[in-house]
């Protein structure tokens, strides 16, 4: 048998949600053929079958949020048939009871007859998806508590970042939180779940009337006539429909952004035109050559990585106190997906020219369309660029991708009339919108690079083929 294991989807993850199966228990399975899909805050992708067989058994339904490195099905993969065939019986049977202890030889009259072992205290046991939410996982066996026995003063196993935001934000004790996950770990949904049922005494006793209603001596309680059969019924006004993983996911780390970067944006117009007529003298010959469109977005690449190397605090990141400075530029690229967002990441992109940016660019951004990224590919960025021109956008104001501390936004590129040495011209111009942490980049600094990335595309030298 192979245990197939829920990956580690990047450094800060902890768990992750398995949203649809791909195969069935007794299907067979080719290694690295997709068996499952997996959501995290990071990415939406499918997982490959560590090894050949048939799908022996799924250990996670659809819909569960399970720890990382949690076991989530098997593979009968041929090894260890028969020892595997010979221990089934013993693990389908229930263990059977001790046989009860001898009597003793000669028993005083007057001692009561000896009773039997008390049973173990009764625990409750959620079947999986019982939980708050419908796709919470139910209470790992080894977390039940016992009735009458006091909660630990300290919650178990490892908690996560966004646990912790969410317990700080809405007053909650985690000692007071029975966790779900594996080895007793308190997940999102459970503090969510607690919330939940702390708030819901106070709505019914809201929900009842103040004082029963009393009939008058001699008359009936009046009754509110029923509906006619056939009547017609009011219409919905609105139609509910759950958010997707993805889309809780994004929620969850946009607002996380809010609550911890201090956002400010600063916009800076570029004149594009040296970019956009060596652009339009090459594309014929690059599509040609390499089989991809040049675009806009390589050029401004290229320029934020100039200005991350003049001014390296902007490819930093916050560390409590500390600042982080890294030795690497991994540039984050904004993806739109149908129904959310993900950013994969160009590492070492100072290593790269327009052909090699514009070549990483397609390929990450039709992968992720695919559900193709690996766990590595959406991880470890230190600054992000988010090209919202491509929709039409001429200005907005992105939110940081955390941990980072900026984030730039490029609008799009239009002909304009402008006023140069006195006299109209046509220009082809756009908006980069500079959104950052205040908490570390000063607006000063913060115009100084932006200024930067504009020098650098305003005066563009640098050949494309």
């Amino acid at each position: 048998m192979t245990d197939v294991l829920m990956p580690q989807m990047g450094e800060s993850i902890v768990e992750g949600t398995l949203t649809k199966w791909l195969k069935k228990p007794g299907d067979k399975v080719e290694r690295d053929e997709p068996l499952f899909e997996i959501s995290t805050d990071k990415v939406d992708t499918e997982i490959p079958s560590p090894s050949a067989g048939t799908l022996a058994e799924v250990m996670v339904q659809e819909g569960q949020t399970v720890q990382v490195n949690a076991i989530v099905a098997k593979i009968d993969d041929g090894a260890g048939a028969p020892a595997a065939a010979s221990q089934q019986p013993a693990a389908s049977q229930p263990a059977a009871p001790p046989p009860p202890p001898p009597a003793p030889a000669a028993p005083a009259a007057a001692a009561p007859p000896t009773p039997p072992p008390a049973p173990a205290p009764a625990q409750t046991v959620e079947p999986a998806g019982a939980g708050p939410y419908p796709f919470s996982p139910g209470p790992a066996p080894e977390t039940n508590i016992p009735e009458g026995q006091e909660a630990s003063a300290e919650p178990q196993g490892p908690l996560s970042p966004l646990v912790r935001s969410i317990a700080r934000e809405n007053n909650v004790d985690l000692s007071q939180v029975r966790g779900t996950g594996a080895g007793g770990r308190i997940t999102k949904d459970d503090v969510e779940g607690f919330m939940r049922q702390r708030g819901a005494a106070p709505a019914q006793q809201a929900s009842q009337p103040a004082a029963p209603s009393v009939a008058r001596p001699g008359k009936p309680m009046a009754e509110a006539p029923a509906a006619p059969i056939g009547a017609a019924q009011p219409t919905a006004k609105t139609r509910v429909e759950p958010m997707s993983n993805m889309r809780q996911k994004i929620a969850e780390h946009m607002v996380l952004s809010k609550r911890t970067s201090a956002h400010v944006t600063t916009v800076h117009r570029v004149d594009m035109t040296r970019v956009a007529k060596m652009r339009a003298k090459h594309k014929e010959d690059f599509a040609a050559r390499y089989g991809m469109s040049l675009t806009f977005l390589p050029f401004v690449v290229r320029g934020a990585v100039e200005a991350l190397r003049t001014f390296p605090i902007v490819n930093a990141s916050i560390d409590g106190t500390n600042i982080l400075y890294h030795n690497e530029i991994n540039i984050g690229i904004a993806v739109a997906l149908e129904n959310g967002l993900i950013v994969p990441v160009i590492r070492n992109a100072d290593e790269k020219n327009v052909l090699g940016l514009q070549r990483a660019i397609v390929d990450l951004a039709s992968r992720a369309r695919a559900r193709q990224l690996k766990p590595d590919e959406i991880q470890g960025g230190t600054f992000s660029i988010t090209n919202f021109g491509s929709f039409g956008s001429v200005f907005a104001t992105p939110l940081i991708n955390q941990p980072q501390v900026a984030i730039l936004g490029c609008g799009a590129v239009e002909k304009v009339p402008v006023v140069i040495d006195d006299a109209i011209a046509i220009r082809s111009q756009c908006f980069l919108a500079l959104t950052f942490d205040h908490r570390l980049i000063d607006g000063a600094l913060a115009d100084q690079f932006t200024g930067k990335v504009k020098s650098v595309l305003e005066n563009w030298s640098e050949d494309v083929l």
